[in-house]
């Protein structure tokens, strides 16, 4: 119990001194936010015109997607940051300090998770303004959110392995924009999935970013309910399915991202 008490302490520690480095360099939380503001602008006004949603306003229907896209995209700064780390001798220092070693993933996963929440906050003053609305209960919205946090958080440990694994910034940003692409867009995001063609239909149906999206949709409220659920399980039960794909990536990666941590450290 002591050990975990302190890979808490030790987390909490390397959390704030990554929080500190967004306070001394904020180009680092501008940029973060100007790509999803750009899609929000972008989807809303150039080709909302063009994409029709049954019974629901596409830019209602387009927020969840830019949150389950921004959110992801700031799960790869736990990934960017390890590779940097390493890559200056950062990890080296923390290795002479009486620390639990799991204290730095644990803080590198935290603060990052301040930044997407952050983030979000932005995003969501962005969709007020170009017409988004919420039509649940507060409570409802509220487990939205925090359901898009989750998995970024679960999914920011999977992207610590990769920094781990690569161990340069250069090379992790090509590695996790290649991952993250296909996952964002043979989803529900931008598009229902109905009109998608056989395959791309069911690897779209099962995508873990697809589960999050409906999910956030149904507690924003953004879905008609006059619509039939989509057959597909995971969408027809999404907020579980979210809860199933968060409990796994943290049963998986989580370990894996530890193991890997040691042996990048002991090389």
């Amino acid at each position: 119990m002591n050990g975990f008490a302190q890979a808490l302490g030790d987390g909490a520690v390397v959390a704030k001194r990554n929080l500190i480095k967004i306070k001394r360099v904020p180009d680092l939380l501008v940029f973060s936010t100007l790509s999803p503001i750009m899609f929000v602008l972008l989807f809303a006004y150039v080709f909302g015109s063009a994409i029709e949603v049954p019974g629901v306003d596409y830019r209602e229907f387009l927020m969840a997607g830019i949150f389950s896209q921004t959110v992801l995209f700031g799960a790869t700064i736990t990934g960017s940051g390890l590779a940097e780390d390493i890559q200056k001798g950062v990890i080296d220092r923390f290795r002479s300090l009486p620390m639990a070693r799991s204290a730095v993933l644990v803080g590198r996963t935290t603060s990052d998770l301040v930044n997407n929440a952050l983030v979000i906050v932005v995003m969501s003053l962005t969709g007020l303004v170009v017409g988004w609305r919420i039509h649940s209960s507060v409570w409802e919205a509220l487990a939205g959110f925090g359901l898009l946090l989750l998995f970024a958080y679960a999914f920011s440990w999977g992207m610590a392995i990769v920094g781990l694994v690569v161990r340069s910034p250069e090379v992790f940003n090509n590695a996790s924009f290649i991952a993250i692409f296909p996952l964002t867009f043979v989803a529900n995001t931008f598009v229902g999935t109905a009109n998608l063609p056989g395959v791309l239909k069911t690897v779209a149906e099962w995508n873990p970013v697809s589960a999050v999206t409906q999910a956030a949709r149904e507690l924003f409220g953004n879905t008609n309910p006059a619509v039939p659920p989509p057959d597909a399980w995971p969408l027809r039960h999404s907020v579980l399915a979210s809860l199933l794909w968060i409990a796994v990536f943290l049963v998986v990666f989580v370990p894996l991202a530890i193991r890997q941590y040691r042996r990048a450290v002991s090389r």
